[in-house]
Parts: C-alpha cells; sequence; structure tokens
C-alpha cells in the first residue's frame, strides 16, 4: 500500500509539473502594433518663383512692344 501511495503522489507531482512547464520557460512575446509617425508638411508652391517672374516680364515686354505707335509717318516732299 505503501508503494501505491508513493507512486500516486509521485505521479501527482510529475503530471503538475509537465503541466506547469508545459508553455515552456521562455518570456512570451508580445508583439506591438507598429507606431505609424504621420508628418504634416505645409503645401508649398506648384510653381517656381522665378517662372513667375519670367512669365511677368515676359507680359511687359509684350504689353510695351505693342504700344508703341506703328502708324507709318509721311514724309513730305
Amino acid at each position: 500500500m505503501r508503494f501505491s501511495i508513493h507512486m500516486t503522489a509521485a505521479a501527482a507531482l510529475a503530471i503538475s509539473t509537465l503541466s506547469a512547464n508545459a508553455g515552456g520557460l521562455s518570456p512570451e512575446i508580445i508583439e506591438t502594433p507598429p507606431v505609424v509617425v504621420d508628418t504634416f508638411e505645409p503645401a508649398g508652391s506648384s510653381v517656381d518663383p522665378t517662372f513667375v517672374v519670367l512669365g511677368i516680364l515676359a507680359l511687359l515686354l509684350i504689353a510695351a512692344s505693342g504700344s508703341s505707335n506703328s502708324e507709318p509717318t509721311i514724309i513730305p516732299q
């Protein structure tokens, strides 16, 4: 009888030890979701300021050339 009590106690101890280590001894790995950093940059100009200045200069040159007196002058003979 003594032998069966010891075997029962040993079996219970072995089962409890196995169930305690069933998941392993390594620490649990918890995956965190990646952090997305949304950087806000102010909207810049879609046109380079150099082109704006060149366009205004071209318009001024066209306006200056068109406003000249283009009627021929009559020279008396």
